[in-house]
Parts: C-alpha cells; sequence; structure tokens
C-alpha cells in the first residue's frame, strides 16, 4: 500500500479505480453484430443483442485474446477458468434485464502498473479485470418528452480493470489513469478513444484522518477525460472534507460530474455486490484458457513500454525518468530512437524530444508522428551541438527554422540553415584570444573588480565577449581563455 505525507486539511485521500476498456474487436462479445463507432442507432444489434427468445451468447475469441494480452502485460495471473455471471439490474437499454459478466472468478487477477509522479515512481496494485458485455444507450435531448434508446453498443466487448485503493492524490489517480490508457493502446487492445467512450474510468473516492479506517467511498462515473477527471477528484475530495467538518456523514453514493459547473452531483445511492443477484449465466460454460494459448499471446505481444524503458536505460545511459516518458507511445519511442542512433547522443536527444520537441507538440496537439521536424533532422542538429557547431541557443533558432519547414531534406538542410542564418559558432582560438584582449583593455573597472574577488566581473566580461561575437563565441572556450588570461 502506498503511503503519502500530503494531507489536505488533516485529511488523508484514499482512490480506487475502475475502468471500462472497450475492446478493439470487429464484432460483439457474443454475436457478430458490429462494434463500428458512429452509425445510425440500431442499425448494428442483431437478435443477441436485442435478446429476442431462442437466442445464445456465443464468446467472441478475439476479446479473450485481448483479455489474456492484458494480463501479460501487467504482470497478472490468467485464470486457466473462469465464470461468467449475470449481473441483474434494470437498465431501459439492457434488453435482456441482466448483464453478463464476470464475478466470483474473473479471467485476469493480480498484477499492477507502476507510473511516475514527477521524479517518483509510484505502484498500483491491481485487483481483476474481467470480461464483460456493455449496455446500450439512451438519448434525451433528441426527442421532446421522451427517451431514445440506442441499441448499438449493447454487447460491446469490454474489460473493466479494477485497482485496490492505492492512490493518495488527484495527481497519482489522473497518472494512473494516464499509464493505463498508455498501455491498452500500446498492445492494441484497445483505441483509447475517451470521446467516443473507448475508454471510461470510474473514481472511487474517500478521505479519512490518518490511521483511521477507510472512509465511506463516492463513485464517481464516467470520466471521460484527464481534464474533467482531475476536476472531477478534487472537487469531490474537497465537498467530503467540507461535509465531514460539518459534522456530516459521507453516505455511499455514485455522482456524476458536471464539466459546466465543475461539480458533482449524486445520481442514485451505490449498490452492494447483493443488490446485483450475481449467478453463473446457464447459457455460457466455463472460459478455459490453455498454457498454450497464453504462450501463443506471448509470443505476438510486442515489447512493453516498462521493458523498453528499462532497455532505454542499459543502452543509451538514460535516467529511468526520461526512459519512461519517452516510452509514452511506440511512435515516441521510435523516433528517439532513430535520432539517438543517428546523432550518437542519447542524452541531448532525450532532452530534445522531452524539452522543445513536446513543447511544440502539445501547443499544436499533435502527435509526434506529424512532428514537422523529422527524426533525421534533429539528429543532425543534434550533431552540430554536439561537435559545438552551434551553441544551444543558434540549435534552438535552426529547430526554429526547421519547425516552420525552412528546411528540407533529410539532415543536410540543417548545415545550408547554419551557414545562410550565420549562426556557426566561433571555436577558432585565435580569433577568440583578440576578442578577449579587446574587452579586457576596454574594461579595465570590471578587470580590476574581477581580481579583487568579484565573481560578477567576470560573469559581466564574459558577456562583453559574447557581445563582441554577436553570440557566436564558444561559451565554454571563453570562460577557459578569459579566465587563463585575467589569471595569467
Amino acid at each position: 500500500m502506498m503511503t503519502s505525507s500530503n494531507l489536505i486539511h488533516g485529511y488523508e485521500v484514499v482512490i480506487g479505480f475502475e475502468t471500462h476498456a472497450q475492446l478493439a474487436t470487429r464484432s460483439k462479445i457474443f454475436s457478430r453484430a458490429s462494434t463500428a463507432f458512429g452509425a445510425e442507432p440500431n442499425t448494428q444489434a442483431c437478435a443477441v443483442d436485442l435478446a429476442l427468445p431462442g437466442t445464445l451468447p456465443v464468446m467472441n475469441r478475439a476479446a479473450v485474446e485481448c483479455a489474456i494480452k492484458l494480463g501479460l502485460a501487467l504482470g497478472s495471473h490468467i485464470a486457466p477458468m473462469s465464470i461468467f455471471a449475470r449481473k441483474n439490474y434494470f437498465y431501459p437499454d439492457l434488453p435482456k434485464g441482466y448483464q453478463i459478466s464476470q464475478y466470483e472468478i474473473p479471467v485476469v487477477q493480480g498484477g499492477e502498473v507502476s507510473f511516475y509522479v514527477g521524479d517518483a515512481k509510484k505502484t498500483v496494485r491491481l485487483v481483476r479485470a474481467h470480461l464483460e458485455e456493455d449496455a446500450g444507450k439512451s438519448l434525451h435531448e433528441e426527442f421532446h418528452g421522451m427517451s431514445g434508446i440506442d441499441l448499438n453498443r449493447a454487447g460491446t466487448p469490454l474489460l473493466e480493470i479494477v485497482t485496490e485503493p492505492d492512490m493518495r492524490s488527484t495527481a497519482e489517480a489522473v497518472a494512473y489513469a494516464r499509464e493505463l490508457h498508455k498501455i491498452v493502446t500500446w498492445i492494441g487492445i484497445c483505441d483509447g478513444n475517451m470521446q467516443e467512450g473507448s475508454f471510461r474510468c470510474d473514481a472511487n473516492v474517500s478521505v479519512r484522518k490518518p490511521g483511521q479506517p477507510l472512509g465511506t467511498r463516492r463513485e464517481i462515473k464516467n470520466l471521460n477525460s484527464f481534464k474533467f477527471m482531475q476536476q472531477a477528484i478534487d472537487y469531490e475530495i474537497r465537498w467530503q472534507i467540507e461535509q465531514l467538518e460539518d459534522g456530516h456523514a459521507i453516505q455511499q453514493a455514485t455522482v456524476l460530474f458536471d464539466p459546466a459547473t465543475g461539480e458533482t452531483r449524486a445520481m442514485r445511492t451505490k449498490e452492494d455486490a447483493a443488490d446485483y443477484r450475481y449467478f453463473p449465466d446457464p447459457d455460457l460454460p466455463p472460459l478455459h484458457i490453455s498454457e498454450q494459448w497464453v504462450e501463443e499471446q506471448r509470443r505476438l505481444m510486442p515489447e512493453l513500454p516498462r521493458a523498453m524503458a528499462a532497455r532505454f536505460v542499459v543502452d543509451y545511459g538514460l535516467p529511468e525518468y526520461d526512459a519512461s516518458t519517452l516510452t509514452q507511445s511506440p511512435a515516441m519511442a521510435a523516433y528517439f530512437e532513430a535520432v539517438a542512433r543517428a546523432c550518437g547522443q542519447p542524452k541531448l536527444a532525450s532532452n530534445w524530444i522531452m524539452g522543445e520537441v513536446s513543447r511544440r507538440l502539445n501547443a499544436e496537439e499533435i502527435g509526434i508522428a506529424h512532428s514537422p521536424v523529422g527524426a533525421a533532422q534533429l539528429a543532425a542538429l543534434i550533431a552540430r551541438i554536439a561537435d559545438d557547431t552551434l551553441s544551444n541557443n543558434a540549435a534552438r533558432q535552426v529547430f526554429d527554422a526547421l519547425w516552420k519547414g525552412e528546411g528540407k531534406g533529410e539532415g543536410g538542410d540543417v548545415d545550408a540553415l547554419i551557414e545562410a542564418k550565420g549562426l556557426k559558432q566561433v571555436n577558432d582560438a585565435g580569433a577568440l584570444e583578440q576578442i578577449i584582449a579587446e574587452v579586457i583593455a576596454a574594461n579595465p573597472d570590471n578587470v580590476a573588480q574581477f581580481k579583487a574577488g568579484k565573481d560578477k566581473a567576470f560573469n559581466a566580461l564574459v558577456g562583453q565577449v559574447m557581445k563582441a561575437s554577436k553570440g557566436k563565441a564558444n561559451p565554454q572556450q571563453v570562460n577557459a581563455l578569459l579566465r587563463a588570461r585575467l589569471e595569467g
């Protein structure tokens, strides 16, 4: 269990997550109806989804393979046998009157998700991940005085991924959700589209005084963006603390977050497992997963983010934080490796990708696959920093030109831009000695102050040399030559 000294008004925050990841299968979990998004209402619901008499569910093999992949990615136990259950509750958009899910024996058991909050590594334990079907959707806005029902989503395959209550702050909760999102998209089991409902998070939030038993939790449903997730959890924490400070008890409930007001509001009192009257589904046999099936999926798995990050630490000598950041997506990892191999400067490559490249990508809301500066161009630029052709300031000017499309080609255009803009750093010791001599002669007061032990005077002289060279002098060389001249 993770602990934290970050108390809010004397209260410890406790957060657990339930995440529904829509699986990237072409058909539904128990029928052959399509799962494609955006079709006309009720055009992708077959007899099984409508629960017509005489229909029987048949397990989708691809959905099971998605569950196996998640278990492998998170170090979980993949149950050789798991059971499907009926979860009974009334929803107008659930024609059967029950949802097929898993209860006592889920397919994926245990496991963990590790991530960074700043430079601190955190680990959240998982309870389980189970297969289940989604319900349909009620439409309230489009019909005056009535509600419509769209059953296209009914039967869509989901993995519900449940954590232990291991998170102790909103920052940890959002970082966990981002890491899980990265993993399910990385291994290809979910497209991660939060706007379309492919990745939906429910946050169980409670507060307590340190050392006390767990407080009563309230579940915030269907958080479909990381921004709203942060706002909703922050609000809920403040609300619960205010209630307790005012002497009120927290009632267990399911709540919704309203982005327009920034507030959560109770939707219904929270049901417990007994309210759903779970029992094994008589229409579905136990799900058996052989060790051979698991090994077959293991062979097909891509290199996982955590394994790739560990390799980056060993192969490129990167800090763990850098390696974790650079493995946010397969595209970013591939971009880094291409740059690092081409320029032979992995730490410089990491700094530029995590810094200037990411800043501009975020500002323009584009992915690294659409970066205007290709890996070969960035590698050529970094090589010119490493061989002292460019200062860091001049390199940013060249990068800006590349980003604006002024450079063409696979990297040779970097040299052309350096020449065209006159940005080549002066490394000629003779030329620098001449500039330094002129600066010393013109600034006797600063020279006297330096000899009196005032470092500010030395910095002022360095500034004068850089100014005289129009910013092209190599700063390290200027420092060394100037100090040698003054102390000689």
